[in-house]
């Protein structure tokens, strides 16, 4: 990607600028990986559901996962019957479970309670299922581990192992990794899952391997090919993954331009015209994201920070190999995943342009305005 070229070429800031051809080429890799061993691939739109990328990815896949009402009608909207719409959600909530029902074609109990009160309402045309926790932990972070202790995310695998319930459902489905950039993770949850419930995994129709494997940069796909073969020639298995920041995280950049810049404490602070609200990420979990301009060797050291009154909105500090100037733009590289869909308006800024780079060229998408804002705050 020309990261240059874009920033010459963006008329204002901030701009989330999204690359097709990234995406396209991902998926390419993923559409290889599928007709080798025959898994489905389902995109997890909770990492960014701007129609532009459903659209983009949906010849490449066999459909969407999702994980509320309005993610499933999104994904309704743009298969329109042309796809798998698998969902797992903690918040199942009755008085949307008519129409929710009726739009996916698979749908993954969260927990036990959740499938006694609500199995009976499900239509014929969907193929339930259960969301196990493996108790297999290998996120050392609790706010990304699926299997922390307490945790909300699936029937404990002992529960479901003393159980009567995997009798009454067509599959599993499974989350417990994030990030990961080899497939160790996986074989051991799958062994776990052999050993605890063998051969009455062939009474199920499917298995959902859930996401959390940056498939573009595991460089051997040898031990995901022999898993899911072993499984479906074992036990008869359907087996999906569910990638999400695999498809677009390294697909999405933020411009931003220099405001103000001055010394804070014998350090240059340069105030940019976005803020980590744009990429909420960065505050949430302490992140430093990537900035293209960044040269490790440079000799301008410059704290770059968001333009908000939260003292925490800070990107973090930078290296420059030319002073930074107010009116300089800078580029932060891949945040495609989780930040325009967490992205808010504290402060009343407005969110970024989206723009798309589409065969060298900018396309824009869309651009907010102080009627969304003020239509946001209106009371009905």
């Amino acid at each position: 990607m020309d990261f240059q070229a874009i920033k010459d070429s963006l008329p204002s800031s901030p701009a989330f600028v999204i690359d097709e051809a990234e995406i396209i080429n991902t998926l390419k890799k993923l559409d290889s990986l599928r007709q080798l061993c025959g898994c489905k691939v389902l995109y997890s739109i909770k990492s960014l559901a701007f129609s532009s990328v459903l659209e983009t990815v949906k010849p490449f896949v066999d459909g969407f996962s999702v994980s509320s009402l309005f993610e499933a009608r999104l994904a309704d909207e743009v298969l329109a019957g042309s796809g798998y719409i698998h969902l797992t959600t903690p918040g199942l909530k009755t008085d949307e479970f008519d129409e929710l029902a009726g739009l996916v074609s698979h749908l993954s109990f969260n927990s036990l309670s959740q499938h006694q009160r609500l199995a009976t309402l499900v239509q014929v045309s969907t193929s339930t299922g259960l969301r196990v926790n493996p108790k297999l932990s290998f996120v050392s972070d609790d706010r990304f581990n699926p299997c922390r202790q307490y945790s909300k995310l699936g029937v404990d695998i002992d529960e479901l192992s003393q159980s009567s319930c995997l009798d009454k459902v067509k599959g599993l489905h499974f989350h417990n990794i994030f990030s990961a950039r080899d497939f160790a993770p996986l074989i051991k949850t799958v062994e776990k899952l052999r050993h605890y419930f063998g051969g009455n995994l062939a009474q199920l129709d499917w298995l959902n391997l859930g996401g959390g494997y940056l498939f573009d940069q595991i460089k051997d796909h040898g031990p995901f090919i022999e898993l899911v073969n072993s499984l479906k020639n074992d036990f008869g298995l359907d087996v999906f993954i569910e990638p999400g920041k695999a498809v677009v995280g390294n697909a999405g950049h933020l411009v931003s331009s220099v405001i103000d810049s001055f010394v804070s404490d014998g350090k240059t602070v340069a105030i940019l015209d976005t803020s980590v609200n744009h990429n909420p990420e960065v505050f949430e979990y302490q992140r430093r994201p990537e900035l293209y301009e960044h040269n490790a060797d440079g000799c301008y050291p410059v704290l770059l920070a968001g333009c908000t009154c939260l003292a925490g909105d800070v990107f973090g500090e930078y290296r420059f190999a030319e002073p930074l100037q107010i009116g300089d733009k800078v580029v932060f590289k891949n945040v495609g995943a989780y930040s325009l869909i967490k992205a808010n308006r504290f402060n009343g800024y407005n969110l970024p342009d989206i723009y798309l780079w589409q065969s060298g060229q900018l396309k824009k998408l869309k651009q907010y305005s102080y009627q969304d804002y003020r239509q946001q705050w209106l009371a009905d």
